[in-house]
């Protein structure tokens, strides 16, 4: 051990007492029952059914409710308390209103108090004081300390407890200190939160999904394609760039580009109302409760028309540079007859409907325009100069990467790239051959490099970063290749399919989940694969627990797109010291509507996997740190106190 670090930790630790004291805090520690995991995926801008999802623990909190004041609250009454945990602020406002006088107000304050110490008293349980301390409002500390370990079998201390209470109430203070507590309720019941990917595209709001993420107490992150693609467009993507004002213009999310991350979008609207005109197959994708005139409708089918082009072209000199991407079939503004106007792919020529191509030189396609070249630089500095993004994007990379191990479990977006015979697929990059967890850790590497290095363009690293978005052998597509030209432009329904990895039917076989967790270092027996990005179809009786409990696909339809096709609306999964739950989520109406109903949203609860014992924090990722903790202390005592 480096005596300079032992020297300084001594700083610290500046007796043998607090090293001491430490060890055995630490010690004692690790045979506590691990904390509650909590799993989410596919979120897509869908912030407020997120949100109470994230306030409500995926039904946990409401669990912990019922355990505790089963035999004390009715039915009605355990909904209205649980929905206060929720939405303080909101249900307090209401309950007030429908007071009929102080005096009924004050002895609802007295018991909600009351019910709301014994609440966090039980849901910290598992937690050290000095956990729990710190999950505690500051302002209330030392009040909810006293409240929370209140002795009083002599009744010596029974007017104080009271006393304190009543002041509280007296002092306007009770509001601040329910809201506090059903925070600090929402906190403790989860411990860590992990997010399996797409955060951005489709939905209104991945911004306050972003700012809520920030704020929250402990996560980790796994990036989809769609974070991937805003990170591409922040590292200096031109074509990533290109996606996402696209697919933002296709679902009517164009303000997140503008008014959200204040990237002027007028010199591409300029460009589109010149070269453009309506086109029925650009329209804006506009959900029952949003209204668009048709001027705005007009300008939003042209901006998506222009920015569809730009991509066209761009992905075009990518695919020629890197021919071992193995994509020269997606060159496909060279095999065009723009006489004709039909296209020759695979061999079979289609005509082409709801043509755009006013901008395209048939002789070299995948030239810009001068102007298209500007506005695309003005776009990118802009994008590059959010701060909002800016912060956004970091903490995206911070608590980021493509996969992660974690107590035991392996937690990936899209997929490990497979072969018919479900051997890991093999990749050529610069000569040199990736299968399995080195090609994930190399695509990582390109992409870390590529973000720290925004002033290279069209370096390989950036190129990477694009081909994650749409390869053959992305982990994090897992198809032979995005027919988005082919949906826009040709008829034939044939040519929109998206042929899958061979991972995706290879996942329901629990011998190939054995051997992907093997080749990631974790042991077959005890873990499993946590996997999003492909909604699981329950209204077709797909079953999201795959492999006999091996593999669990929790994109089960955050985003409203996809909830006609999966029938609910979304998975989240759970997993404490007796083991895992999935829990099924049906369709989010409103906060508004779980105010006044006391309704929450959850549907059926299903075991994963039971522990046989309870997992203790020894045998966990923390635990593995906390060990550590221990052997540098004990380094420190021997280094300086014997």
């Amino acid at each position: 051990m480096n005596t300079k670090y032992l020297d300084l930790l001594a700083q610290k630790y500046d007796s043998e007492e607090k090293v001491v004291t430490e060890i055995i805090n630490l010690e004692a520690t690790l045979n506590l029952p691990k904390g509650t995991e909590h799993f989410v995926s596919d979120l897509h801008g869908e912030y407020q059914a997120f949100q109470h999802v994230l306030r409500n623990g995926s039904g946990n909190v409401k669990e912990k409710i019922k355990d505790l004041f089963k035999n004390v609250l009715s039915e009605k009454e355990i909904n209205e308390f649980a929905t206060l945990v929720y939405y303080p602020k909101e249900k307090l406002s209401l309950i007030k209103a429908n007071c009929r006088n102080k005096q009924e107000l004050y002895q609802w304050y007295i018991e909600i108090i009351d019910h709301m110490i014994h609440l966090i008293s039980y849901a910290s349980s598992k937690y050290t004081r000095s956990k729990l301390r710190k999950a505690l409002p500051d302002q209330f500390v030392y009040i909810i300390e006293e409240l929370l370990y209140k002795t009083d079998e002599f009744t010596n201390k029974e007017q104080y407890y009271a006393k304190i209470v009543q002041k509280i109430i007296s002092l306007n203070q009770a509001d601040k200190l329910i809201i506090g507590l059903a925070y600090t309720t929402q906190r403790l019941v989860v411990d860590h939160l992990h997010v399996v990917g797409d955060i951005y595209d489709r939905g209104p709001e991945p911004d306050k999904i972003m700012d809520t993420l920030i704020n929250y107490h402990s996560v980790d992150i796994q990036w989809g394609n769609h974070d991937v693609l805003w990170l591409g467009a922040f590292a200096g993507s031109k074509v990533c760039l290109a996606n996402i004002i696209r697919i933002c213009a296709r679902y009517n999310n164009l303000d997140i580009i503008e008014d959200v991350y204040g990237i002027n979008l007028i010199p591409l609207l300029n460009l589109a109302e010149k070269y453009y005109d309506d086109n029925p197959v650009f329209r804006p994708k506009v959900s029952s409760d949003e209204n668009l005139s048709d001027h705005e409708r007009s300008q939003i089918t042209k901006i998506h028309q222009a920015i569809a082009m730009i991509q066209f072209k761009l992905e075009m000199p990518i695919i020629k540079r890197r021919p071992y991407f193995n994509m020269s079939e997606r060159l496909l503004l060279e095999k065009i007859d723009y006489d004709k106007n039909e296209i020759t792919i695979h061999g079979k020529t289609y005509p082409l409907e709801n043509s755009c191509f006013a901008t395209v030189n048939p002789l070299q396609p995948d030239q810009l325009l001068e102007e298209e070249e500007q506005v695309m630089e003005g776009l990118l500095l802009a994008v590059q100069h959010s701060e909002k993004l800016a912060r956004h994007m970091n903490f995206l990379m911070k608590k980021g990467s493509l996969y992660l191990k974690y107590n035991g479990n392996l937690l990936i977006h899209g997929c490990i790239p497979l072969d018919k015979e479900g051997n890991m697929e093999k990749m050529v990059i610069e000569d040199k051959t990736y299968a399995g967890r080195n090609l994930l850790d190399v695509f990582e590497e390109y992409l870390r490099h590529a973000f720290a290095h925004p002033e290279e363009i069209d370096d390989l690293a950036t190129d990477m970063v694009w081909y994650l978005w749409t390869g053959e052998y992305s982990s994090l597509f897992g198809k032979k290749a995005m027919t988005t030209f082919e949906r826009y432009f040709i008829k034939n329904k044939e040519t929109h399919k998206e042929k899958k990895n061979p991972y995706y039917h290879l996942r329901e076989n629990e011998e190939i989940c054995r051997k992907i967790l093997a080749e990631f270092n974790l042991n077959p027996d005890h873990g499993h694969i946590i996997n999003g990005h492909t909604p699981v179809k329950e209204i077709e009786g797909e079953n999201p627990i795959k492999a006999n409990g091996k593999m669990i696909v929790i994109d089960g339809g955050f985003s409203k797109a996809y909830q006609s096709k999966t029938g609910i609306a979304g998975y989240t999964l759970l997993y404490n010291s007796c083991g895992m739950l999935l829990v099924a989520h049906k369709h989010f109406n409103s906060k508004e509507n779980i105010l006044l109903n006391g309704t929450d949203v959850l549907s059926v609860k299903r075991v994963v996997d039971k522990e046989l014992e309870r997992k203790k924090i020894l045998e966990t990722n923390v635990g593995e740190k906390l060990l550590q903790e221990i052997s540098i202390l004990n380094d420190l005592r021997k280094y300086r106190y014997s």
